[in-house]
């Protein structure tokens, strides 16, 4: 196949400025979770100009298929998420977010247009290969329950089915030109906790006529936290974080309620499942204990993310040969979530890292802050390397 990897490395250089100019286009123009109709709208444009049938699936989704010779013989799928996330950019580029208070964060658009950049390629390779490409490029990543899980209930992972599911994120811990990649279980369930605490407020000089919930809360959170700690087994990690707490009364004033919000991840599914029962028991316990009452909400994100091990070997191997030894790096596992994890529970799956951060040090900042970018380099290689993946996947022997 060496032929077939120097081709595509060569259309992946010749289509660079294309893909950076679609990943300006989705960068200026984000959208949040489920509300991706222009960004779905522009995508199923591109896709047409290659000759390509986009299907619309979980509303702002779309599923399209680039088949070879002998389209039945196997199948690999390719996914890439739609969403932006709800933060102000501060990045002064030309391709800055043109839509206030929402922004490509996370790298989605380098997926989008990556996506892109493989059914380019591919559809100028389809003399040369055996087997069926799913495109599928999902909305919601980022908001609970997840796109992904909305998508296989609509049958994207149906007619046909694929033998391997494949997905890459960025990663500004690596450079541009490196990849990251883990076997086995690589990312943790997630879990969103939203908690109000009810007692008698009133004022601050007079706590024996009220029942404080500022202390119950207080006690709760503290509780929580010795909870993982003492029930969890220590060779499973584990994170509970409390990131927002309203108590809103005043210096003298004790308020009726208190309300928190925070998450709960995990390494194991069967913890997970005692942690759900043990946080109850906590919350009803305690507060009562106090004389408050507490109402706890846990509502189920993202199972663990699964990296099958054959796949994740073949796929690391792909990668040395695409981009020498030194350029695949084994990372270690990650307490954030995706919600590519359902597709790890449904099929073979390898997601792997893509780096993004430039040899000087620029664009460096993490996912998730107003400051995120992408050195460009990043879209040549990730585009030539997922379509060389696809095509290594698709001439596994059955």
């Amino acid at each position: 196949m060496q032929h077939l990897l120097t081709r595509i490395q060569e259309l992946a250089a010749a289509q660079a400025a294309d893909v950076v100019a679609q990943r300006h286009h989705l960068h200026a123009h984000p959208e949040l979770s489920f509300k991706e109709f222009e960004t779905a709208k522009y995508v199923a444009a591109e896709l047409r100009k290659l000759g390509l049938d986009p299907q619309p699936i979980a509303t702002t989704g779309l599923v399209a298929h680039i088949e070879g010779r002998n389209p039945g013989r196997r199948t690999v799928a390719l996914r890439a998420d739609l969403d932006a996330l709800p933060i102000q950019e501060q990045n002064e580029v030309p391709y800055r977010s043109q839509n206030p208070g929402v922004m490509h964060a996370c790298g989605h658009d380098v997926h989008t247009s990556s996506l892109l950049g493989v059914a380019r390629i591919l559809s100028q390779l389809r003399d040369e290969f055996e087997g069926t490409v799913k495109l599928m490029f999902q909305p919601g990543e980022e908001l609970v329950p997840g796109g992904a899980s909305i998508m296989i209930k609509e049958g994207v992972l149906d007619n046909p089915a694929p033998q391997s599911v494949l997905g890459q994120h960025v990663f500004p811990q690596l450079p541009a030109g490196q990849v990251g990649i883990h076997a086995g279980r690589y990312m943790a369930s997630a879990d969103e906790l939203y908690l109000t605490v009810r007692g008698k407020g009133g004022h601050g000089a007079m706590p024996e006529q009220n029942i404080d919930t500022v202390l119950v809360a207080a006690n709760l959170i503290v509780a929580a936290q010795q909870l993982v700690s003492r029930r969890a087994n220590p060779k499973i990690p584990s994170v509970l974080s409390f990131g927002k707490v309203i108590a809103n009364g005043a210096t003298n004033v004790i308020p009726n309620e208190v309300y928190i919000e925070g998450t709960f991840r995990t390494m194991d599914e069967a913890w997970r499942e005692q942690a759900h029962v043990h946080l109850r028991q906590l919350c009803e316990g305690l507060a009562t204990a106090m004389g408050a009452t507490c109402e706890l909400e846990i509502r189920r994100g993202y199972p663990c993310l699964d990296n099958d091990v054959t796949v994740t070997s073949r796929v690391r191997a792909a990668m040395v040969d695409y981009l020498g030894p030194d350029n695949v790096i084994d990372i270690d596992q990650w307490m954030a979530s995706e919600d590519f994890a359902f597709y790890s529970q449904q099929a073979p799956s390898c997601f792997y890292r893509l780096g993004t951060r430039a040899l000087d040090g620029r664009f460096a900042s993490s996912v998730h802050t107003p400051t995120f970018d992408v050195e460009a380099q990043a879209l040549t290689v990730g585009p030539g390397l997922m379509a060389w993946l696809a095509l290594r996947e698709l001439a596994v022997e059955a």
